[in-house]
């Protein structure tokens, strides 16, 4: 399975937009997660990692303030639980990562 399919099957309604050039996945005008790929991997990044209970131990978090991933270098690297699990919890928490409050 592709990460951008995964996505698409589980957060019904999602809506895709494009900024600097990278997919940005919204659910009720609130950014989820996007998705970074780079020459050797793609990152499924988001905010509110500390909400997270499980699979913590799975997220790329170097030299970044706030943003955290899970990172695939290959599809049969990709664990659907986990990022089923990750985006579930994003989407209950009703903050948006880029308003206060």
């Amino acid at each position: 399975l592709d990460v951008k399919a995964i996505i698409e099957a589980v957060v019904k309604d999602v809506d895709v937009q494009y900024k600097w050039k990278l997919p940005f996945f919204y659910f009720e005008e609130r950014t989820l997660c996007y998705l970074n790929q780079s020459k050797d991997y793609v990152d499924v990044c988001f905010w509110h990692s500390a909400i997270m209970e499980k699979h913590t131990e799975l997220f790329i978090r170097e030299k970044r303030k706030s943003v955290v991933s899970l990172r695939y270098k290959s599809v049969e690297d990709v664990d659907a639980e986990v990022l089923v699990y990750v985006l579930e919890v994003l989407m209950e928490y009703k903050l948006n990562p880029f308003k206060r409050g």
